[in-house]
């Protein structure tokens, strides 16, 4: 009873904060701390997605925290996963704006402004492609805490830290150069690296039992062992369709699972899900699959998110 009595009083909030659009046309998703969906008891924040009924190309959303404060604005190109484009803007749950930014093709373009949770101005930061093709980023200007402007231009000695890490070293035109140092508390590991022309020469991370792990390149995603096609080909054939749902249910399957130290995919669980045995299935499927290559940060093996969509189309 409580419950329903919390989904009701939630919606009538959200009449009064969408009276441009019925709720009817809307949908309302609540979410755990892994941005999996949960039930109307047990959640950590709130979705909308405003036409959810309607096919579009893209759909406006908005998140909330478990208070009702607002947590974020955006547009999506899918309704069941989020896939970020056009402007972006983040929210504290003070109130206070945290970030906006501005999403292309699913990346960060243009300027990206972001502000500590008393609402001081924090950074400037803007993306670009290069001749790669890939999304790069300079640190136009930069504020610590204490509202000092320590990177001006693209230039000044950058220094932060939070409660899981802290890092410094010198800017130049918006880029790393020279000698960096920093720390991951959490994982009791330090690293020093050599940038020039902002590009990484070198990189020695100290892990807690103090063994060096030498580095030329910052992350690595994890990937399988045979690659990303021959991983395909095994969840293909190992994907059982029980007789109930054979041609008769199709889509897709949302799901999420961890690639940990060792490169065991575990805890896989599913975003959006088709039912009739396929969710149980998939999660079988991953469960059952060999070890990855470890995703790699700064020489040292970590545990990373991977989310992978799994489509059940008709026979040919």
């Amino acid at each position: 009873m409580k419950a329903i009595l919390r989904v009701l009083f939630f919606l009538l909030i959200s009449t009064q904060l969408f009276s441009q659009s019925l709720l009817s046309e809307s949908k309302v998703i609540f979410l755990d701390s892994s941005y999996v969906e949960s039930s109307a008891v047990d959640y950590k924040y709130i979705r909308i997605i405003e036409d959810y009924y309607t096919d579009k190309k893209s759909y406006n959303y908005k998140e909330y925290y478990k208070s009702k404060a607002i947590k974020c604005i955006g547009t999506t190109l899918d309704k069941d996963v989020i896939r970020l484009d056009g402007p972006f803007i983040s929210y504290y749950e003070n109130g206070n704006k945290k970030s906006t930014v501005t999403f292309a093709k699913l990346k960060k373009i243009g300027k990206e402004f972001k502000w500590y949770e008393n609402g001081n101005i924090k950074s400037e930061i803007e993306y670009f492609e290069s001749k790669k093709g890939e999304v790069e980023c300079k640190l136009n200007n930069f504020w610590n805490p204490q509202k000092e402007q320590i990177v001006t231009y693209g230039n000044g000695d950058y220094t932060y830290a939070n409660e899981y890490s802290e890092e410094s070293g010198k800017i130049k035109d918006g880029l790393p150069d020279g000698i960096w140092k920093g720390k991951y508390l959490e994982k009791k590991s330090s690293f020093t690296e050599t940038y020039e022309n902002g590009k990484l020469v070198s990189g020695i991370s100290l892990d807690s039992l103090n063994v060096e792990h030498p580095y030329t390149i910052r992350d690595q995603p994890p990937s399988p062992k045979k690659g990303i096609n021959s991983f395909y080909t095994y969840v293909g054939r190992s994907m059982v369709i029980p007789v109930e749902a054979r041609n008769k249910v199709f889509g897709k399957i949302y799901l999420t699972f961890t690639v940990d130290e060792e490169g065991n995919l575990v805890e896989p669980k599913i975003l959006k899900g088709l039912g009739y045995g396929l969710d149980e299935n998939a999660i079988s499927v991953i469960k059952g699959a060999k070890k990855w290559n470890p995703g790699i940060r700064r020489g040292i093996p970590v545990r990373v998110l991977y989310s992978l969509p799994l489509t059940i189309a008709p026979p040919n």
